[in-house]
């Protein structure tokens, strides 16, 4: 009967068994990775791997939520966007206020183009769209950093007042 692994000072595991299952996790997630979670269990490796898993587990949970909250964001600025732009499709419009420079002075007196993220974030979901002139597509391809980017506050005149408050 294998001895219960038990920890000490140095939350060095006491077993061989308790050892190699360390060695195996430090192996799989890297020591630096593994270390917190085995301070946070004393030492106790079947521990330190439970939590893991919990907390993995904890960030599936959260990325279903939070997924659903984008698509939700994104439908909800296109439809505003779409309703109050006009035109061509406001991704697609260089004069689009999501597009085109928007010039702001930062702390530092210097002058900034908070649009350039944007720019630089459509223009890589177009180029990854099977069809780059499809809204729909390029819409998909970008990520929530990009509609949350959108409410910064260097934006609200431009974006926040006049179309994506209503969304």
């Amino acid at each position: 009967m294998a001895e219960e692994p038990k920890t000490n000072p140095s939350s060095e595991p006491t077993t061989d068994d308790a050892r190699a299952t360390r060695a195996w996790a430090e192996r799989w997630l890297s020591h630096k990775r593994f270390a917190p979670y085995l301070a946070a269990c004393g030492g106790d490796v079947e521990r330190a791997l439970d939590l893991y898993e919990w907390n993995i587990s904890l960030g599936q949970v959260l990325m279903r939520d939070i997924s659903h909250f984008e698509v939700a964001l994104r439908n909800a600025y296109d439809r505003v966007m779409g309703e109050r732009w006009g035109g061509a499709h406001w991704l697609l419009d260089e004069g689009s206020p999501v597009l085109r420079p928007i010039v702001r002075m930062s702390k530092s007196g210097k002058a900034r183009d908070v649009n350039l993220v944007n720019r630089r974030a459509v223009a890589e979901a177009r180029s990854n769209a099977h069809d780059r002139d499809d809204s729909d597509q390029v819409i998909a391809n970008l990520m929530l950093g990009f509609w949350t980017h959108l409410t910064d506050r260097s934006r609200e005149r431009d974006l926040w007042i006049p179309y994506l408050n209503a969304a």
